[in-house]
């Protein structure tokens, strides 16, 4: 049952981090369309994809900085109460700290189970959106996905290249299977152009050659068309390069576990994908015990001092997130640890920290 004190502040926690969300957002897409509204023009976007892309652009990125939005909104209601002497009034009554903090946890494990179900489903659908408007609209014309001198291991036996890939069209050029058996190579099928078929999910391969391997001599078969199935999309050969943003969590777990089969050099970059879907809204405690150990007590300054501190701290966990996942993304870096490890650091600060405003 709710004291009125775990009513008031609960009230409070939350109706001041959606105002902050509420504030910010909006300042965001007018920031965003200041610096884009000349390419929409340009290549003259649609208003209900632009709308479209708003709408994706606002879940997007409260999924990605939510935390420094609730960071920043205990400090500053949390300060209020200090400078009011409210706090004061709440331990003098016999309250422990560790009482007062109670509705803060509570409304942490509120905005958590928000924030774990916005990362696993609702993100991801925006991401998709937003990044498809982007490269669509934004990106100069860039792909978005690899386009030429692709090569791929599909299993454990099969490995193919293209050296060049056309994504719309599903359309892949001078075209290369190779069938290993141990380190033996067993068949090679080449061909100068490869086409999916959507209607049969087949493909259709022209001045088509395979070439078999045995132990005294090599079989040579050569047609100028063929049709043939294999046991992958050509499209899924190169995925998109937001790919695992855009994936549900189930969805991300299968995909990574067919990316591993297939040897991808990618795997680092959607684990990191995958472990932050846990660990930002977890960061959501983490965070609100140190925004409530530092604006709790009254300061000189006032609360100009404890949002000081509060934008230096989070600016430092923001830094920490991003330099890490990049280590891991773009290296041999443990994914789970680049993850985790700011979520580490500023658990032992917050124990820190509420030590010492326990006192």
């Amino acid at each position: 049952m709710l004291s009125i004190l775990d009513r008031y502040i609960l009230k409070r926690y939350l109706g001041t981090f959606i105002m902050l969300l509420l504030l910010f957002i909006p300042i965001g897409i007018i920031i965003n369309l200041s610096e884009k509204i000349d390419k929409m023009l340009e290549r003259h976007a649609p208003f209900v994809e632009v709308a479209e892309y708003y709408l994706n652009f606002t879940i997007y990125f409260a999924n990605l900085l939510f935390p420094l939005f609730l960071f920043l909104s205990v400090i500053w209601f949390t300060s209020k109460l200090a400078n009011n002497t409210e706090v004061i009034a709440f331990l003098s009554s016999g309250v422990s700290f560790y009482r007062f903090l109670r509705p803060y946890i509570i409304g942490a494990t509120i905005v958590c189970v928000g924030a774990l179900i916005m990362g696993m489903y609702l993100a991801p659908m925006a991401s998709k959106g937003f990044n498809e408007f982007t490269f669509k609209y934004l990106k100069n014309g860039k792909k978005d996905r690899a386009q030429a001198n692709v090569y791929r291991q599909i299993n454990e036996n099969d490995f193919i290249y293209v050296s060049s890939f056309n994504a719309s069209e599903k359309t892949g050029n001078n075209f290369t299977l190779e069938h290993f058996e141990g380190n033996k190579m067993v068949y090679k099928i080449m061909a100068n152009k490869i086409v999916f078929n959507e209607t049969d999910s087949s493909y259709t391969l022209y001045k088509y050659s395979k070439r078999t391997i045995l132990e005294n001599k090599d079989i040579l078969i050569s047609k100028k068309k063929k049709d043939t199935v294999f046991s992958f999309d050509l499209e899924d050969l190169t995925p998109v390069e937001y790919i695992a943003e855009t994936l549900n969590m189930f969805e991300l777990n299968d995909f990574i576990e067919r990316e591993k089969k297939r040897g991808s050099s990618y795997i680092n970059r959607y684990e990191v994908v995958r472990n932050k879907r846990w660990s930002l809204p977890i960061s959501a405690y983490i965070l609100t015990i140190i925004a409530v150990a530092v604006s709790s007590i009254k300061r000189r300054g006032g609360m100009g001092v404890n949002l000081a501190i509060g934008i230096g701290i989070g600016m430092i966990f923001i830094f920490f997130d991003k330099i890490f996942g990049t280590m891991a993304e773009q290296s041999d870096f443990s994914p789970f640890v680049a993850t985790w490890f700011p979520n580490f650091v500023f658990a032992i600060l917050a124990i820190y920290l509420l030590k010492n405003a326990k006192r």
